[in-house]
Order: structure tokens, then C-alpha cells, then sequence
């Protein structure tokens, strides 16, 4: 399977899903655990959720395979990004702390730099690629990683997750105008709670490719599942509560374009 699917728009603006992948490589799939073979830990149908991206004139990314083999969203050295729990570039344990792999069925390290010759690095070049389009077009780019998570997870945070988390580095991945009017639109509704810069403050996408001082401005957004979607296994789609949440995310990305 390729690493990922890529749709090219016409507006200055890429949207980048790194973690709705579920394909496995043949190791992967016959060393999971008993936990992780229903693959909890994915950003279950976020390609679904922003399909209305496509119709605005976005570009798309989305990566095929699951964070279990790699995560598009952590550095190549596998530097940690969060002082508190979190996961790796080839996620040892879930979410909550249970392994990932049976024992002794973890990767090789020459499979997973495999994994990231193959997979991590073909993503990224085609984020690098796109926004050098973007720039070179329109003179700016932005860029918006859409991601999501179960709304309650002890390990990673107390008690229940704001539903929309939105995350720019401290501010440093874009423009302070951009971050106001994001916060603007969320503060001016109340069927959702939300926050920016919280828990999730932007994985390494995020940080790499936001420099708001060349033009080019990246936001992460870190939806609670429970809003779209089933929490629990077969995590289905909801789509009386997507239909609820999908104008929201609209008018952010909306305001996003706005710069």
C-alpha cells in the first residue's frame, strides 16, 4: 500500500491527517497484543469528519498506515514532544499504558528504519513539497493537522478532554491574528467546551512546519471522539453528532483562511 493519499487543491491551505491510517506491515500485524489488535489509538474516521475540506478547495494528506507501525507526528530521532506521558515514534504502549507488542514481537530496528525510509519520510516530503506549492503560489501557506482521541484517558490527562483542543505551539507555529481569530470563533459558541494551547499544544508536524516569520502558519486540532463517533470498540461513526460538530469545524478553517 502507498504511504499515504494526497488530493491537491486550490486553496493555500493543506490539511494534514497523520493518524487515521489502519494498514499494518506483516511484522506489525502478527506482533500486536491482544489489546492493540483492534487498533484503540486511531483517529478513527477523520477523513470522513473533514470531507467537506475537499469541496472548499483544500489539499489533503493522509497517511495509510497506522501509528502503530510509525507516527507521522513525532520526530525522526523520536525525541519526546511532552514532559507528561505520551507516545514514540514506534509506540511501545497504548494510550493507557498496555503494551503495544506481545513480548519478543516487537520490530527489529531494521524493520522500523524501514518504516521510516518508506512511510515517515515519503509524508513528510509531501507536506515539504505541497507547502513549497502553497508559498510559492499564494506568497503564504497554512497548514491545519486535524487529529483526535478518546475523551477520557488517566494516563495522558485528568478527568475529561475540552471537545476541541487546539494547539500552536505556545503560539510559536502561527501568527498571533490567526490564533486570535481561532479563539474568537470558539469562544463565541457554547455547544462546545474547548481550549488552545492545553494537553495538546501541537505534535512535531505542527512545530516543524509552522513558521509563521517565512509565511507559512500551521494549527493542530485535537477533537474528543466522543463528539463524532463511538468511543468503544467497533468505534463506529456517529453521524448525528458529526453533523453537529462539522459546521464548527468549518468556520474555523474558514477563519483560518481569513489569516
Amino acid at each position: 500500500m502507498k504511504p499515504f493519499e494526497f488530493t491537491q487543491g486550490s486553496l493555500p491551505l493543506l490539511v494534514s491527517i497523520p493518524h487515521a491510517g489502519t494498514a499494518l506491515t506483516p511484522e506489525v500485524e502478527q506482533g500486536l497484543s491482544e489489546a492493540a489488535r483492534g487498533l484503540p489509538d486511531t483517529d478513527w474516521h477523520i477523513p470522513q469528519l473533514y470531507d467537506f475540506v475537499r469541496e472548499m478547495g483544500a489539499s489533503v494528506l493522509v497517511a495509510n498506515y497506522s501509528r502503530f507501525v510509525i507516527d507521522m507526528n513525532r520526530p525522526p530521532d523520536n525525541e519526546a514532544l511532552y514532559t507528561t506521558a505520551t507516545t514514540g515514534l514506534y509506540p511501545e504502549t497504548l494510550f493507557d499504558g498496555t503494551p503495544t507488542f506481545k513480548p519478543g514481537m516487537t520490530p527489529s530496528d531494521a524493520q522500523r528504519l524501514g518504516y521510516l525510509a518508506t512511510l515517515w519520510t515519503p509524508y513528510h516530503q509531501q507536506i515539504q513539497k505541497e507547502l513549497a506549492r502553497i508559498k510559492q503560489k499564494f506568497g503564504y501557506a497554512l497548514l491545519f493537522d486535524a487529529h483526535s482521541i478518546a475523551s477520557v484517558i488517566p494516563r495522558l490527562f485528568d478527568g475529561q478532554l475540552p471537545d476541541v483542543n487546539l494547539g500552536t505551539n505556545g503560539g510559536l507555529s502561527c501568527s498571533p491574528a490567526i490564533a486570535e481569530g481561532l479563539t474568537e470563533i470558539c469562544a463565541a459558541q457554547s455547544s462546545f467546551s474547548w481550549v488552545m494551547n492545553g494537553r495538546f499544544k501541537g505534535g512535531y508536524i505542527t512545530r516543524a512546519y509552522g513558521k509563521p516569520e517565512e509565511n507559512q502558519h500551521a494549527v493542530q486540532l485535537e477533537l474528543a471522539q466522543c463528539n463524532y463517533m463511538d468511543e468503544t470498540p467497533p468505534f463506529n461513526w456517529r453521524g448525528d453528532k458529526a453533523s453537529t460538530l462539522q459546521p464548527l469545524l468549518k468556520q474555523l478553517i474558514d477563519r483560518m483562511l481569513k489569516r
